[in-house]
């Protein structure tokens, strides 16, 4: 099995090294010696990822060395665990660095303090780098307005940070004003903070900010109606927020409206710090009275005064405050990804937004106009169901069903398949179906409390699958309806199968599942916020855009996911790059999807789709497969011995392993021949050391810095052989097996335990009309049986 790394690719330095031999070196221009984009930004750029850039400042006047390290490294995961390109920008060597390495972020962070080492604001960049062309290399930490006139320059629209600069008390006499302010009125670049730091004089600060054109809001966070514009420390200051913004997606609609009109100005959009870590107003406000006082009584002004203030509020909160700086730096980052997300998507639409669920939910103070604000006309199928935890969460299609299954009039060998290009005999049914609604069905079946969250529209086909499904004894409170005015059709899927029921061809009509009203990350976090469930499945019927929300919303919830890859081309969608959510970064423990049960069609179709999109030549995966210590010749006799010869030569062991870092559970579906389940085990996993496990063991991890504890590979037979003559129907069989296995995990059930039963299960809808078979409640007594 060839996976060393020397074999498997040349690694994105190599090849492009090779790809400039022979070439002339390339011209270096002035603004080359002192700017430079990171080739990894700027590919995101050019692709139209999403991008967040990240001041230094905080770095190198605010935390000191090596915390300032580990932060730095910390909020760069933060973008990228979230879907985006961190763009940490600095000044070394007189050099603007958009996008810094590792190794030059160490390099600037570990000179905080340095004479040498600069506070950069807009009027600093010409100093810094005219001396840099001179020989006198200096460093820097980016401020805000630093940082916007940086990324404005190379084309990045939304920066994360901590606390705007504002009008400092006293400051219509002092006239000490920030520059962040003025750097708003003038750079077309959005600023997710925390408002402005808590001693600044906040009213005055809007107010100039209102006069030099900066448009402010405030993230509501969870509130209702208006809410404060937030003092830094604490959520509320007092100050009514110009404006409320609902989430992520409403401030990706303001940013894009901004940059196509032409405006350019900057926007402020403030993020209040986490509630678990807010300080309180009361407090926060007397240790700052003291602070301030004896500044004053100091004689300490300008640039020196910030330093001092926030130096002693550390001190007089005994840390309180440092808490609350870090937990509203990491959320701000994390909200300005997600804008950033939501705005790369908007950008790839042409301003084709979503519409929001609720209209009303964003709050304009009365002076101001809202009647031109739409409210989206699709709604909830079934809002006032009272929504209860489940253990299932279905994310999934819902469709109308229709099978063709070819009966000619005088079966021969030649006639078993339709004839194209004609009619032809058959016997022709409708159902409800939809991978979605089968797994869900059948993990309700199998004893599970389940819910299917899924969409169809205000039509005949949508209320008769709602209809159904309240029958069926599922829940619906996640099921939306669109509307046909706004060319909204609920799911159709038709087969077309051969005398023997095998499919010959199909053809589906899933648009209703790449609605951009379904991508808010919004709407998805609420749904598994009401449900609660132990496991989410989630399907490929859903475009990448909207797998990538659902997949961000079940991250944070906290749940387990299993990933249904639905078809070849669907697989795909896992590693499409408009999936943010999915990165080469996050291989175990930090992977997204735990199971995945594709065929072994669409495992082909997962493993080249990974590896078209580099997903193998990530550092991370790397660290991941060499735990493993798969060598050449000796693995490949241990794949024979377990799965058999002919799976190895097909590939088909060798691709599940490779995509394991990912998914760590796969479940093969090999039709006749079984299933194969590959699986990384963790470190204790007590088949490690049973002996009875002992043979499908496949490697093992001895190193103690890991919690991976080695490689698991077992192929099961299928439950029973099924004559041809009593297969009614293959359709439903994958996920009605997907579903039992779930509820089977959801009831704390290991996969070997609960993958007999579910295959049993499959075989009862193989030999059933229904996609699923309601025979499948026959197997809940097995479940509750196992051990």
């Amino acid at each position: 099995m060839a996976l060393r790394r020397r074999t498997l690719s040349l690694s994105p330095y190599f090849r492009r090294l090779t790809q400039r031999c022979g070439q002339r070196r390339p011209i270096v221009t002035g603004r080359d010696r002192l700017f430079r984009v990171s080739e990894a930004v700027q590919d995101a750029l050019a692709t139209g990822k999403p991008v967040v850039a990240l001041e230094t400042t905080i770095y190198t006047h605010g935390y000191p060395y090596p915390e300032n390290v580990a932060l730095s490294s910390h909020l760069e995961s933060l973008v990228r665990v979230n879907g985006a390109v961190p763009a940490t920008i600095g000044i070394l060597g007189g050099r603007a660095l958009i996008g810094m390495g590792a190794e030059e972020l160490i390099e600037l962070v570990s000179a905080a303090g340095n004479k040498n080492t600069w506070k950069i604001s807009r009027r600093d960049l010409g100093f810094i780098g005219g001396l840099g062309l001179r020989g006198h290399a200096l460093n820097g930490g980016t401020t805000i307005a630093g940082t916007m006139v940086l990324a404005h320059l190379a084309g990045i629209k939304v920066f994360a940070t901590g606390g705007l600069g504002g009008v400092h008390r006293g400051g219509e006499n002092s006239l000490d004003i920030s520059a962040d302010l003025t750097e708003l009125g003038r750079t077309p670049v959005t600023v997710i903070s925390s408002g402005c730091k808590s001693f600044l004089d906040i009213p005055r600060t809007l107010e100039y900010l209102e006069t030099q054109g900066v448009g402010v809001g405030t993230f509501a966070d969870g509130r209702q109606g208006e809410v404060d514009f937030p003092a830094f420390f604490s959520r509320d200051s007092g100050v009514k927020s110009p404006k409320t913004i609902l989430d992520e997606a409403d401030a990706a609609a303001i940013i894009y409206a901004q940059s196509v009109l032409g405006v350019n100005s900057g926007l402020l959009f403030a993020n209040p710090v986490p509630e678990h870590s807010a300080m309180s107003r009361e407090e926060i406000d007397s240790i700052i009275a003291e602070a301030v006082s004896e500044a004053e009584q100091k004689g300490i002004g300008g640039s020196a005064n910030t330093p001092y203030i926030l130096k002693r509020i550390r001190e007089l909160s005994k840390g309180g405050s440092v808490k609350a700086n870090t937990a509203l730096v990491e959320a701000n980052v994390i909200r300005g990804t997600k804008v950033a997300v939501e705005l790369a998507k908007l950008e790839r639409r042409d301003g084709a937004a979503p519409q929001r669920e609720d209209s009303s939910k964003l709050v304009i103070p009365p002076n101001s106009s809202s009647s031109s604000m739409r409210e989206s006309r699709s709604t909830p199928s079934t809002e006032r169901q009272s929504v209860q935890p489940v253990d299932v969460l279905v994310a999934g299609s819902l469709a109308s069903d229709t099978m063709c299954d070819h009966q000619p009039f005088h079966i021969t060998a030649q006639s078993t398949s339709p004839v194209p290009h004609t009619s032809n005999p058959s016997s022709i049914s409708q159902s409800p179906g939809g991978v979605g609604r089968n797994v869900s069905l059948a993990a309700h079946l199998a004893g599970a409390k389940v819910v299917l969250a899924s969409a169809v529209a205000d039509d005949l086909a949508g209320s008769s699958l709602l209809d159904h499904v309240t029958k069926s004894g599922l829940q619906t409170t996640a099921i939306r309806q669109l509307s046909t005015i706004d060319g909204a059709r609920t799911a159709q899927y038709v087969a077309i199968n051969d005398t023997n029921k095998d499919l010959v061809v199909a053809m589906a009509d899933m648009s209703i599942f790449a609605r951009p009203e379904l991508e808010a990350p919004g709407y998805w976090t609420a749904k598994m916020g009401q449900s609660k469930p132990t496991w989410i499945v989630v399907d490929a019927n859903w475009s990448p855009s909207i797998l990538s929300s659902i997949f961000a919303a079940a991250k944070a919830s906290g749940a387990l996911v299993a990933f249904e890859p639905v078809s070849t081309a669907k697989a795909a969608r896992l590693f499409h790059k408009d999936n943010h959510f999915v990165t080469s970064a996050k291989v175990v423990p930090d992977h997204v999807v735990s199971l995945a049960s594709p065929n072994h069609l669409e495992l082909s179709a997962l493993y080249n789709a990974a590896r078209e999109a580099m997903m193998f030549e990530s550092e991370e995966w790397w660290s991941v497969i060499d735990s493993l210590g798969l060598s050449g010749g000796g693995s490949r006799e241990r794949l024979v011995s377990v799965a058999g010869r002919e799976l190895v030569e097909q590939g088909i062991p060798q691709q599940g392993i490779q995509l394991l870092p990912f998914i760590p559970n796969l479940i093969t579906k090999l039709g006749r021949r079984g299933c194969l389940l590959t699986c990384l085990l963790r470190r204790g996993d007590e088949r490690l050391t049973r002996p009875e496990n002992a043979p499908y063991v496949l490697s093992r991890n001895l190193s103690r810095d890991s919690d991976l504890g080695g490689l698991y590979m077992r192929l099961f037979p299928p439950f029973m052989e099924v004559a041809q003559d009593h297969i009614v129907s293959v359709n439903g069989v994958g996920d009605t097996m997907l579903g039992v296995a779930i509820a089977g995990l959801a009831r704390g059930r290991t996969l070997e335990e609960v993958l007999p039963i579910a295959q049993e299960a499959a075989v009862l809808t193989l030999k059933s009309p229904e996609a699923v078979s309601p025979h499948v409640r026959d197997i809940q007594d097995k479940l509750d049986r196992l051990r």
